[in-house]
């Protein structure tokens, strides 16, 4: 089963520059049988623009995740210290095998009822 995550463009770009390694979340799916996540890219792109396999999703006390993916974060500590600002809890998805789509395409010409996940959804 895949995930379908929402990014914003400017992380997309990051992931896909090989700098952000960790997607991170403040919640995260419950079924265990997920391999891959696919990346829609919010507005103003607004297309599924690839996926990747998941090579571990860690979870822990922010301050220790970030320990532990500060390098590959793509993000600054400030930004990651804001977003988990009150939360006991963090997760990083470890980004693996990515694939960049070569034609990126929008949900709606698939399912005119798309309407993009604020966190996540499942997907096929």
């Amino acid at each position: 089963m895949k995930v379908l995550l929402s990014i914003k463009p400017e992380y997309v770009e990051k992931i896909f520059d090989g700098e952000k390694k960790y997607e991170y979340r403040k919640a995260i799916f419950t079924k265990r049988d997920i391999e891959s996540i696919v990346i829609y890219a919010t507005k103003p792109i607004g297309r599924i623009v690839g996926e990747f396999k998941i090579a571990q999703i860690l979870q822990g006390c922010p301050a220790t995740i970030w320990g532990q993916t500060s390098e590959h974060a793509g993000v600054k500590q400030s930004f990651y210290d804001e977003y988990f600002k009150n939360r006991k809890q963090a997760f990083a998805i470890q980004i693996s095998d990515l694939i960049p789509y070569e034609e990126p395409f929008d949900p709606k010409e698939i399912d005119e009822q798309f309407v993009a996940p604020q966190s996540f959804k499942y997907y096929l």
